[in-house]
């Protein structure tokens, strides 16, 4: 049961190995799956890197011994040799990028640079693709800084388009894992720009690419910042949620606790609840079917039973038989923060603060007089904590209610929707139709003059 909504399983493929290490991280921390397992899933990764040395120490690890196989120590030598080799056939272009000055001399032109490091400085061709197969190298090495500097130095002088798409897939990986959120940021976008060009290789790859970048942009947006407004700008947009439907329904997940936690991006939820139910029966996922739950069959028992599945405070192990919570266990939403002597799961406390207010907001619309021990049990608090909850909400979001606390109900004023407001929002909604149908004609118009 610990593992079952568990998309580790998933997500790997669609990651460079290196960036599954911190997955395996978290999933040993949390006990969802034995020990020795996770440590072998780290030596077969490790085995097609050039961590060797990393590979040994968790081989001691494993089998709690001195020795290590042979072929370690036999792909230790040649690591260390090859990494010699690349080092002294990138030299010439490695001593000019460490001259601060003669940098200086590079331009915006590429076909410039490269004749004037021929010119000055007799470097090639053969030494820039040495400087690309050098910093791959220093990548796998696990060295990411030494990577990310290469891999940027030279998309500045490459002019083949698919070693340099294939730098920044590198340089967007090395910065994720040196937790470099803003550099991330930027290139990931960059990759994007790419990748949604009309010239990009072809449908089919266009695809994958955004899968990809669907997938490595989660590390991103769950660690930025402004991460979780962004991901709403990603995912939801027509090409990427398409995507995301016909090839990994699953990370709808991490688009429903956007929605949920993210109180600025809820006119566009109602659209998103329409892909929830068009997926429901494709994936099934506590926190998708909390929205279902609450926003197509208005199944409030139903909502709360997930919402719990969400917030269950449990520290699992293999043999445990607590019920699975969602959120803990997501590497991506599970994230951990020290404060003082206790720890605490932000992105936890903050989804169950507003799907809390999901609810109530949705049964206000239904109830005028609402029962305050059934509203608790909905809220999955008990009476005196729902009361405080409700009595805070009122306060701060000028909520037209009142708590008649002798008969232990809350009485909703009607409120009828203002007509210029509604119209307003009707002729937003019709623009953007418009708009995206518009664009849509281009498109296909465009496409059959290609052929």
């Amino acid at each position: 049961m610990a593992a079952k909504y568990d998309l580790t399983q998933r997500i790997a493929p669609q990651l460079d190995r290196h960036l599954v290490f911190p997955l395996l991280e978290f999933l040993q921390e949390r006990g969802l799956y034995p020990e020795e397992d996770i440590l072998k899933a780290k030596i077969e990764l490790l085995n097609h890197t050039n961590m060797v040395d990393y590979a040994m120490d968790i081989h001691k690890s494993l089998y709690r011994s001195e020795d290590v196989p042979q072929e370690m120590v036999g792909r230790r030598a040649e690591v260390v040799g090859g990494l010699k080799s690349l080092e002294e056939a990138a030299a010439p272009i490695v001593t000019f990028l460490q001259n601060p000055n003669a940098v200086q001399e590079l331009r915006a032109d590429k076909q410039h640079n490269l004749q004037m490091l021929n010119d000055r400085y007799q470097i090639g061709p053969k030494q820039i693709d040495a400087l690309y197969k050098y910093a791959k190298f220093q990548f796998e090495c696990g060295n990411y800084s030494g990577a990310a500097d290469y891999l940027y130095q030279y998309r500045c002088l490459c002019t083949d388009m698919e070693k340099s798409l294939s730098a920044l897939w590198g340089k967007l990986a090395a910065e994720i894992l040196m937790q470099n959120w803003d550099v991330a940021l930027e290139e990931l976008n960059r990759l994007k720009e790419i990748i949604d060009s009309k010239s990009f290789s072809s449908p089919f790859n266009q695809v994958q690419s955004r899968i990809w970048l669907l997938h490595w942009s989660l590390f991103i947006f769950f660690n930025h910042d402004n991460g979780r407004t962004l991901i709403i700008d990603l995912f939801n947009q027509d090409k990427y949620l398409n995507a995301i439907q016909t090839n990994a329904p699953y990370l709808l997940r991490y688009l429903a606790t956007a929605f949920i936690v993210n109180k600025r991006r809820r006119p566009q939820l109602k659209d998103f609840i329409k892909v929830i139910q068009q997926e429901q029966y494709s994936y099934e996922d506590p926190i998708t079917e909390f929205l279902a739950c609450l926003y197509v069959n208005y199944d409030f028992d139903g909502a709360q039973r997930k919402m719990k599945e969400c917030e269950e405070v449990s520290f699992l192990t293999v043999n445990s038989s607590q019920s699975y919570s969602a959120i803990l266990n997501d590497p991506f939403l599970g994230k951990r923060v020290e404060e003082g002597n206790f720890t605490v799961v932000p992105l936890r406390d903050e989804f169950l603060e507003n799907a809390r207010l999901f609810i109530f907001e949705t049964y206000c619309h239904i109830h005028q007089r609402i029962d305050m021990g059934v509203l608790a049990e909905k809220l999955n608090l008990n009476y005196e904590e729902a009361e405080r909850w409700i009595v805070n909400l009122i306060k701060t979001s000028k909520l037209d209610a009142k708590i008649d606390s002798e008969t232990g109900t809350i009485t909703m004023e009607a409120n009828f929707p203002d007509v210029y407001e509604q119209l307003i929002d009707q002729t937003k909604a019709l623009s953007g139709r418009t708009y995206k149908l518009v664009s849509q004609l281009l498109e296909h118009a465009q496409t059959q003059t290609a052929r």
